[in-house]
């Protein structure tokens, strides 16, 4: 939305619970809370001692500054080939204070002068256009999604050079995006993978959704598809973990498009600015991700199976809300993730700001606009629903609330009261 700045949108998804502290919220893509009961002060603990018992280090050690590319970056490597099946090795792993950092950071350093432009899709997460707004860089949309985003990117491409620009990164989640909750099928990535390599644009691939998958088959990363060395994989594990450990990192491939010492060069560059931001990631928080790996057999398929679970569950409970308030109307549709946390809703409509507004005050429950995701007014009849923080009986809830307020929206319109009439 053109009034609303990227920052803006952040700050409502991050403070918008708080804001409406009654309300349903169906905004934010957070982890459930009633996971965390696994992660008590004494859970905590243990796993620090497990990662000081097997790295050899004092307290104070772990109190102390600490390597600025991260202290566990070859427990990091290992579970990211044994749950991703990414191709990480520890020398190429730099550990971040989450993944925004690690995107930040890998923006900043390829987007090295004016000319150099970043590509995303329209729409993508607000973070990463939010992040390349604070750097200065400029972003170009892709329109285009599944097969048509290679063609997108030829397009791009030529259109920016005829302007005397260069598209630098492409920015993809390819599984369970934010927001839409599309997944790239393999098809899809090694055409995507094709034509980057032919225009020299580096992948920024970010996973935070892969390992919650609910349905059919994984497909592999891009990362493990990346033949030239035109991949970079962002993650975190804010979601397989707690967001409150704010650790992830950025996995830089053993060559950068065949050249093993510019992948080298990209490496060093990478840690050499995280040393001017953060200095180092914090080695308590890394203690704590470490132990857990340690204690996990470097895995982490195990302990997220509830929450895999869970999350299931309510997406089911949404879908099955919906079907049942909606399913009938033409006017309205929705897609069916495989996965993931969200999932996005079409509107006879226009839903903007003000209606978020409107919808939680009369009805008291929250939900997102895509054009707050989006770089034009493609998406202005759009709304994301994210399934992951409420349970199923919330979810039902702020259907039912959502469907009154679209029934108002809709009255003048044939046939609405009949499409929206509450459940017997």
């Amino acid at each position: 939305m053109a009034s609303t700045s990227a920052a803006e949108v952040m700050n409502f998804l991050n403070e918008v619970a708080g804001r409406y502290p009654q309300a349903i919220s169906l905004a934010a893509g957070r982890p459930t809370d009633v996971l965390f009961e696994r992660l008590g002060t004494a859970d905590l603990a243990a796993r620090i001692d497990r990662y000081l018992d097997a790295s050899g280090l004092s307290m104070a050690t772990l109190l102390q500054y600490g390597r600025t590319a991260g202290a566990i970056h070859a427990l990091m490597a290992q579970q990211l080939r044994i749950d991703e099946g990414v191709p990480a090795v520890p020398e190429r792993v730099v550990v971040t204070a989450g993944c925004q950092e690690a995107m930040s950071l890998c923006l900043s350093a390829l987007c090295l002068t004016s000319q150099d432009v970043a590509l995303v899709c329209n729409p993508t997460y607000i973070g990463a256009t939010g992040a390349a707004a604070a750097l200065g860089i400029a972003v170009h949309g892709l329109t285009a999604d599944g097969d048509g985003l290679p063609a997108a990117i030829d397009e791009a491409v030529a259109g920016l050079r005829r302007e005397g620009r260069r598209a630098a990164t492409l920015y993809l989640i390819p599984d369970f995006d934010n927001p839409t909750g599309r997944v790239l099928d393999r098809a899809q990535r090694l055409a995507i993978l094709e034509a980057c390599e032919r225009h020299r644009i580096v992948v920024l691939e970010d996973n935070p959704y892969g390992m919650f998958r609910y349905d059919g088959d994984a497909v592999e990363p891009m990362a493990a598809l990346d033949r030239a060395g035109s991949v970079i994989y962002l993650s975190t594990y804010s979601k397989t973990l707690c967001p409150a450990v704010r650790v992830g990192s950025a996995v830089v491939p053993e060559t950068l498009f065949g050249d093993r010492q510019a992948a080298t060069a990209l490496f060093d560059d990478l840690v050499q600015r995280k040393s001017y931001l953060t200095v180092n990631t914090g080695q308590i928080a890394q203690a704590i991700v470490g132990g857990h790996l340690l204690l996990h057999d470097g895995s982490l398929r195990g302990w997220i199976e509830p929450a895999r679970s869970v999350y299931r569950n309510n997406r089911d409970a949404l879908l099955d809300r919906l079907d049942m308030r909606f399913g009938s109307d033409p006017r309205i549709s929705w897609n069916r993730p495989e996965g993931g946390f969200f999932l996005t809703v079409d509107l006879p409509f226009a839903f903007d700001a003000a209606a978020v507004d409107e919808c939680v005050n009369e009805e008291g429950v929250i939900v997102m606009p895509m054009a707050f995701f989006a770089l034009d007014a493609s998406q202005d009849r759009r709304i994301r629903l994210a399934f992951s923080a409420v349970g199923p009986e919330r979810i039902a809830a702020g259907v039912d609330a959502l469907a009154r307020y679209l029934a108002r929206r809709m009255a003048p319109q044939a046939h609405a009261r009949e499409t929206l009439a509450e459940p017997a």
